[in-house]
């Protein structure tokens, strides 16, 4: 088995990832770390939990402290949570250099921000929409000695859906030079990225996780098949069974929405349990306050959507709930990494309805591995049953009574601006949209309408015409 020092990294560094209880190379940092020290382009596909941040963080360290000068290096991701984490890693194995970092993501000062990249940190992490709103805004940043520009989580960054950055990409790669080291690295390989192997330009070296499986051996994956109406009373029997036999063990529980995600918190704190939650609709320090209090095992369980299910490293978490089954097998995978890391066990569970077995299918197709019915006495919940459905229903009003929605539409409606966007018009945009549906909708109603009475008239036709050849003349 290959070591740091056999891979080429400097004794400092060596010495930096001992103390951190680092000691050997996993599988891809063994083969991606040669190829970017060597100046090329690094495309790096492997399970979430391999250790994909250290395997670029320390060639980068190790370049840096050859030629240490201005911006040398910008991350790109696409949490605030996944940038905070990368940037503490940054600056944990940095100590020795000296590194200065800067974190530019949304929900903080831009004037401050500003004022930290005019000081020329070495290695910039940022969210693509509040580094791409610093470039439109100021012609004083300078990218153009950048030598690392580095997508972490790149499927999510480059596919394009509800979150699209490919206009903030664009911008950011109009002012970073064009003869620079290009790393991308994912858990999840997406066409797009197959796109990018053939268009990579600087030798590219591509390196993916040839296990059929994408989720570790370690990770317990298991399912409870329950109807919609009793799934709160299940997940409150879990917790409660957790606690009772580990009451030091950390759960993250996932859900679909940031209404569903305070929800669930609330009623949990009504079973007192320590719940604490993370969602976007949260202002940036409360998040890092929220994460911080559930690293520091302040509180023991985390209730969030999907903007923790990437990237981020929670050591002691043993098991994940999701209490919605992930509409994407990606979505999944990512979620379930969160526990199960670097060689440790744990538990994911997922909540499955009537609704949701054709997801379940797609999920296990892709991660080539059945997932296995977790036992539960259906008495045991059906005894707490009421109790949870009133407990939610209560915190379900409360939460009306805080005007929840009407700030979301708010937060929305201050995006948008930010995207440069006139909220106005997008909602009659939606609006006409939703009409043009309906009426699509609506005609194609009555064309199948038209073709049944035709198919209807047709097959009388044909039965009137056999009984007449039967009649006998």
């Amino acid at each position: 088995m290959s070591t740091f020092s056999s891979l080429g990294l400097s004794d400092w560094l060596v010495e930096q990832c001992k103390q951190l209880g680092i000691t050997r190379p996993t599988p891809v940092q063994e083969n991606c770390m040669p190829a970017i020290l060597e100046g090329r382009d690094c495309m790096g596909c492997a399970k979430t939990g391999s250790g994909k941040t250290a395997a670029f963080v320390l060639p980068v360290l190790q370049r840096l402290s050859e030629d240490p000068y201005g911006i040398f290096c910008v991350v790109l991701t696409p949490t605030r949570e996944l940038a905070f984490q990368i940037a503490e890693q940054f600056r944990v194995l940095g100590k020795p250099l000296g590194l200065r970092d800067c974190l530019i993501v949304g929900g903080m000062d831009m004037v401050t921000q500003a004022l930290e990249l005019s000081k020329k940190p070495h290695v910039v992490v940022a969210t693509p929409g509040r580094l791409a709103d610093h470039i439109r805004s100021s012609d004083t940043i300078d990218m153009k000695r950048i030598q690392f520009l580095i997508l972490d989580e790149a499927d999510r960054l480059l596919e394009q859906g509800c979150t699209d950055f490919t206009k903030d990409l664009e911008v950011i790669l109009s002012v970073v030079p064009a003869k620079r080291q290009t790393l991308l690295f994912s858990a999840t390989l997406t066409d797009t990225l197959q796109e990018l192997k053939s268009i990579a330009m600087n030798k590219p070296f591509f390196w993916e996780n040839k296990s059929e499986v994408r989720t570790v051996d370690e990770l317990d994956q298991r399912y409870i098949l329950t109807p919609e109406k009793v799934k709160d009373a299940y997940l409150v029997h879990l917790i409660q069974k957790f606690q009772d036999e580990h009451d030091d063990w950390s759960i993250i529980i996932f859900t679909s929405t940031c209404k569903n995600c305070q929800v669930l918190t609330m009623m949990l704190r009504e079973f007192n349990f320590p719940t604490i939650s993370l969602h976007s609709m949260m202002k940036q320090r409360q998040r890092f306050a929220n994460l911080a209090k559930f690293k520091s095992n302040v509180f023991k369980i985390l209730i969030a959507t999907d903007v923790a299910a990437r990237g981020l490293d929670i050591p002691t978490v043993q098991v994940v709930i999701n209490h919605n089954t992930p509409g994407l097998p990606k979505i999944y995978i990512h979620r379930v990494g969160r526990t199960a890391r670097a060689g440790r066990h744990g538990v994911s569970i997922t909540l499955v309805t009537q609704y949701d077995i054709h997801l379940v299918n797609a999920i296990e197709e892709q991660i080539q591995t059945k997932l296995k019915e977790y036992p539960v006495e259906e008495k045991d919940v059906l005894k707490i049953l009421t109790q949870v459905n009133v407990t939610r229903r209560e915190c379900e009003i409360k939460l009306e009574s805080t005007d929840f929605d009407e700030k979301k539409e708010i937060n929305k409606k201050k995006q948008m601006i930010l995207e440069g966007k006139d909220p106005e018009f997008e909602e009659k945009r939606k609006k006409e949209l939703e009409k043009i549906k309906r009426e699509k909708k609506k005609f194609k109603g009555k064309i199948q309408e038209a073709m049944k009475k035709k198919k209807r008239k047709t097959m009388k036709r044909r039965l009137e015409g056999k009984k007449q050849s039967q009649t006998p003349t």
